[in-house]
């Protein structure tokens, strides 16, 4: 098969991905979308974060949300990882109504040491990622040492208001290669 254009040569790339649900069985459709990136052909999860109950962000008259955080190695470009992501959404009930709206299942990439990206359909780093708090302490959980648009996950968390308010719902042993502190 056909290399991406962004695929960085000898190696798989790593990309971070932010899980987040507000209806339904949030917990229940968070360890499923997990378990689907794990079948996902040229995907391979490498670790999972604990999950996290957070208020909503950007829209705030809705339901609070459980978050996490998961690392992926593939041979996919950003962009195809991207389109992966939203089918899984898809299967799992997803339907965009609003920005920001409550929903069954959100899965964005954050960021990747391997790629960056400006196009139509995704920006990576993700342009909201070092604003919210309920990406960047899951995140922290899986990559302790990770820099984020030039600076560590600590840095963006000290000048974030709301840490406080995100709870520690769940760890989640996913295999031997979870990193859940």
């Amino acid at each position: 098969r056909m290399r991406p254009l962004s695929w960085k040569g000898g190696a798989m790339a790593k990309f971070y991905l932010s899980i987040g649900a507000n209806l339904g069985d949030r917990l229940g459709t968070l360890r499923e979308a997990v378990q689907l990136l794990k079948t996902e052909p040229g995907v391979t999860v490498t670790a999972v974060s604990p999950f996290y109950e957070t208020p909503p962000w950007g829209k705030t008259d809705q339901p609070p949300f459980i978050n996490g955080a998961v690392a992926v190695e593939t041979d996919l470009s950003g962009e195809a990882l991207l389109v992966r992501c939203l089918a899984i959404e898809q299967r799992l009930g997803r339907v965009r109504h609003e920005k920001w709206g409550a929903r069954t299942i959100d899965i964005d990439l954050i960021c990747s040491p391997d790629e960056t990206c400006r196009s139509e359909t995704l920006t990576l780093p993700h342009p909201y990622a070092t604003e919210r708090a309920f990406v960047l302490v899951p995140l922290r959980d899986i990559a302790p040492d990770l820099c984020l648009c030039g600076r560590p996950l600590d840095d963006w968390l000290k000048r974030l208001p709301d840490t406080d308010s995100i709870r520690k719902k769940e760890i989640i042993n996913y295999g031997k290669n979870t990193h859940c502190r």
